[in-house]
Parts: structure tokens; sequence; C-alpha cells
């Protein structure tokens, strides 16, 4: 069982041009999306959130359920579903506006274990920032870790929603001990400051950085580096495809009985070229459909 523990929410996504253009509703959220795409691959997996008992907050749930995820870890709640925004630039790429106070989400408590079989646990975006719930998913993370569970991490910075910038920062690196996979994109990269080679001296056994359509690079303790082209495609937008990459590389790490330390340390160059190219190819099929559509196991092939 992969454990996806994060918000779900919902975006609403620009039909057209301008601030007046009309908004569809899509269900999202990173660790949702990355939920959904390990489903879709077909890895056992569970989500572990708050949703709320409204519309939304029960289409997210069903969404979840067609796709096979186990939601009895999930919480519930009166509050609001958290909305987010999107616009799309020219290239498809989506930028948030968050409306997330009062939301279930945010009021997210730690549960006292994971759902038996718990063979690792995926953690990122808008859980580890607003608080209560942030302290809550920590929480979790620290106690995975230290039960050998194996974690993965993908940032997925979300700049306003991060009051203060040295803050975050300082706490990101706190998690590292914790953290066995970190995944993020260049832009988050950058906005964190460091380098891979840093981030794998505080702890994680690898870092994974994408690149957009210019693939993405894995990087090793014992110093390997793995880059692979992203695979061309026709871009709608790219919701969803740094979810996606998260929910490949665990899928296929999975697959190849590799979600440890050793697993990690085991897979040499051939085994890494193999597993980035599949999450490349997983990340191009998402892009090219709106909105987080990631594949199923039989649009991509074996991981």
């Amino acid at each position: 069982m992969i454990v996806v523990a994060g918000e779900a929410l919902i975006d609403l996504v620009p039909q057209g041009t301008g601030a007046l253009a009309g908004l569809k509703p899509a269900l999202g959220g990173g660790p949702f999306n990355t939920a959904v795409a390990l489903g879709r691959l077909g890895s056992p997996t569970a989500f572990c959130s708050r949703t709320s008992y409204d519309a939304f907050g029960e289409a997210l749930l069903d969404r979840l359920r067609e796709t096979g995820v186990d939601v009895s870890a999930v919480q519930r709640g009166a509050e609001p579903t958290t909305l987010a925004v999107a616009t799309l630039d020219v290239k498809g790429s989506a930028s948030y506006a968050f409306y997330v106070e009062g939301t279930a989400d945010r009021l997210f408590a730690a549960p006292e274990e994971l759902p038996a079989g718990t063979r690792a646990v995926s953690f990122g975006t808008c859980s580890l920032v607003l608080e209560p719930g942030a302290t809550a998913y920590e929480t979790v993370l620290r106690r995975a870790a230290a039960q050998g569970v194996f974690t993965a991490l993908d940032p997925n910075i979300r700049t306003g929603l991060i009051p203060d910038a040295d803050a975050y920062r300082a706490r990101f690196k706190s998690w590292l001990p914790s953290v066995s996979l970190l995944k993020l994109s260049e832009e988050d990269a950058q906005w964190l400051g460091g380098t891979p080679r840093e981030w794998l001296a505080a702890g994680p056994s690898a870092v994974v950085i994408t690149h957009g359509g210019d693939g993405l690079t894995a990087f090793t303790r014992d110093g390997s580096v793995y880059p692979v082209p992203g695979e061309k495609v026709e871009v709608v937008d790219t919701i969803g495809a740094g979810d996606t990459v998260n929910a490949a590389l665990l899928h296929g790490l999975s697959a190849r009985d590799a979600l440890s330390a050793e697993g990690l340390a085991g897979l040499g160059a051939e085994g890494w070229t193999r597993l980035l190219r599949f999450a490349a190819r997983a990340a191009a099929i998402t892009c090219s459909r709106a909105g987080a559509e990631p594949p199923y196991a039989s649009e991509v092939g074996e991981a």
C-alpha cells in the first residue's frame, strides 16, 4: 500500500482569457492528483486527508473510489472545500490563487497509525504550509520515517500561500532527515535554494528534479547523475504533470521492490533511466489533455 497524505481541493480552470473568463471546476490538489495517478497505474493506494461534506468533497471522494483508492483514512468535516483559481499562460503553464480560510483540509489531525500494509507515504504542496494541518502532516512524516517507512516529498511551492519564505525554507530543511525520496521542479529548487548534493547530505537517498518539457534528472547518494529527456507532446496544459511524476516514480519503485534506501541504491544506471523515462511518458500524457487527467497503465506501458 502506498499512502498519499495531503489536500484534495477544487481547481477552477479558466475557459478563456481575461479576468472574467468562465471557470470550470476540476478535481485537484497535488496529493489528490498523485493518489489518482497511482490508482490508475495500478498501485494499491490509500488517501490520508480531511475533506468536506459539501458537494465538492463528495465528488473528490467519488473520484478516488472510482480509481480504486482506499479512502478509509480520510477524515470529514462540515467546513467548505478549498478552492484554487488557476490562470494559464500561453504555454499552458498554470499559476494559482487560493481560497483556504476556514476550509476542511486545514483541520486535518494526525492519525495514530497508518493504514495496514503501508510501504510508502507521499507528502507535499499546500498541506505542508497551511496550519494547523501542516504540523499534523509533519508529524505523520516524522513518525513514518522513524518507523522505517519509505517517504516521498514534493514541496510543490505555492508562493502565494507562504507568508514567511525564510521560515518555510528552514522548515523544509528540517524535513529532509525524514525523507527518502525528494522530488521537486527546477523552479521550486531555485526558490528553495541549495543543491541536490546538499539535500542528499541532509537525509534523502535520491533527489529527482523535473525540467518541464526538457525531462528530469535523478541525483543519488553515490554521486551519480541520471538525466533523461522529456517526451515530445502537444501541451494542452501542465496541471497535474508533477503529481503524475510523483506517482510514476513511486509506482515504478514499488514494481521493482525498491521502496527503501537499499532499493534506490541498487537501481543503477539502467534502473534509474527506465524509471525516469516511464515518469516522463506518464507526465507527457497528462500534459496532452486538459486538467489533471493522469494516464492509465494501459496508456503508458510498463514501469
